[in-house]
């Protein structure tokens, strides 16, 4: 089942959880949990348990069993736990899944209690720009349509995003001195430089095959320059000239995927490029998932080599599961996403420096992508929980270890929120 079905699943079947019941203003029955007629005769009846039926068809949704007001509900408290009084906008005070703060999703219900149902805002990525400047259009490109206010109260304290900026890996914005400081620099690196803004984009599509999962764009992210095909030196080896440190507790070896490799442990992230989102997640959600493709040239040259591209998802207050740092992009192993890790899939196959790939989808997700005859993850999905309503920020960041050559560039796409609480993990999502 996809991530999409399940939330809209989800969706319908978590209002319907006895532990969500509520007394109706009669004392008698759930708010939700009453099974519909289907029966366009009944339309404005009840149920035994005092709740009016939606028939199929109905203007709210198929099947749908509107609740009444709870029989204690008041203007100033809060009667299902979630944070939000009647007063504060609280349209159904009966449910923590329905108040200002949630996301609305596609399912026949006013969750989010603005009076209009399923509104949601989508396609916010129209027209964006290929050069991604601005990060919240790298946001737009994501899915991410919402802008919350950071000092909201009441009814305004709605889900969204909070801010985004381009940082390095470690969220620093200032470079130190590139390794080929002043050499063969590609854009505008250098010594105190911003991150590179050719290490950025937002694609309408990458090479002959990869397309958005959403919408019209992907946001691209390389240790290069963020483009299909080739640009100058890069993917082969352009120098962005950008430094810094990796994030905390980097770099770390590929110990299941490559036993015995030997890193360089100095935390210098070359050519790093990273995209920091803070935002305020939807109160009726419990966990969220991305797509995200990985493509190296590294493979095959320097697997289980000190010389590796490396690509993770920080996600920060940390949850219970991650990784190295709140990391929740990895394998099977625990290993981060790079040259070595166990989703490298679209290549050519062999065996390079004691490890072996198959690599199952072969050679055409490369087709003029620059990449051609090296290696790619494939489209990935990686899931996290988070808690409803809380501020969180994401880090997507991408660097070169060990040298500043051999670009490698990810793909990212379609963030989602779930109503069920995903463990932290990556996956190959059906297509």
């Amino acid at each position: 089942m996809s991530a999409r079905s399940r939330f809209v699943l989800a969706s319908s079947f978590a209002l319907l959880l006895p532990g969500l019941a509520c007394s109706s203003a009669s004392g008698s029955g759930g708010a939700y949990g009453a099974q519909p007629s289907g029966d366009p005769s009944d339309a404005g009846k009840t149920d035994a348990g005092g709740q009016v039926i939606t028939p199929e068809g109905g203007a709210s949704g198929p099947n749908h069993v509107e609740a009444p007001p709870c029989a204690n509900a008041n203007l100033t408290g809060d009667e299902d736990g979630d944070g939000w009084s009647v007063a504060d906008g609280d349209c159904n005070d009966c449910t923590p899944l329905i108040n200002p703060g949630a996301y609305d999703y596609p399912d026949g219900v006013d969750e989010d209690c603005n009076g209009v149902v399923d509104d949601e805002p989508l396609d916010c990525d129209v027209g964006l720009p290929i050069e991604g400047n601005d990060a919240m259009d790298a946001a737009r490109s994501l899915g991410l349509c919402r802008v919350a206010n950071a000092g909201a109260t009441g009814k305004d304290r709605t889900w969204g995003v909070l801010s985004a900026r381009y940082v390095f890996p470690d969220g620093s914005t200032a470079s130190g001195t590139p390794k080929n400081f002043g050499t063969n620099c590609v854009g505008t690196g250098g010594e105190g430089a911003p991150p590179n803004p050719l290490s950025h984009g937002l694609l309408p599509s990458f090479g002959k095959v990869i397309v958005p999962w959403q919408g019209q764009s992907m946001v691209a992210l390389s240790s290069g320059v963020a483009r299909s095909g080739f640009n100058g030196d890069s993917p082969g080896g352009a120098h962005m000239c950008t430094r810094s440190n990796m994030p905390a507790g980097y770099p770390i070896p590929s110990a299941a995927a490559c036993p015995n490799q030997v890193i360089d442990d100095t935390s210098i992230a070359y050519d790093g490029m990273a995209l920091e989102i803070t935002l305020r997640t939807p109160s009726n959600a419990k966990s969220f998932d991305f797509d995200f493709d990985f493509y190296s040239y590294e493979y095959p040259d320097f697997v289980c080599s000190p010389y590796n591209d490396f690509f993770v998802a920080l996600l920060s207050p940390v949850h219970q599961g991650s990784g190295v740092g709140g990391n929740i992009c990895f394998d099977a192993q625990g290993n981060p996403v790079s040259v070595n890790n166990g989703f490298l899939d679209a290549c050519i196959p062999g065996t390079h420096n004691g490890k072996t790939f198959s690599c199952p989808l072969g050679l055409a997700e490369l087709d003029q992508t620059g990449f051609d005859g090296r290696g790619a993850t494939g489209w990935l999905r990686t899931s996290a929980p988070i808690t409803g309503g809380e501020e969180i920020t994401l880090r997507f960041a991408i660097w070169d270890a060990g040298d500043d050559a051999y670009d490698s560039t990810v793909l990212l796409d379609n963030v989602r929120w779930e109503l069920d609480e995903l463990p932290p993990e990556t996956v190959r999502p059906p297509k």
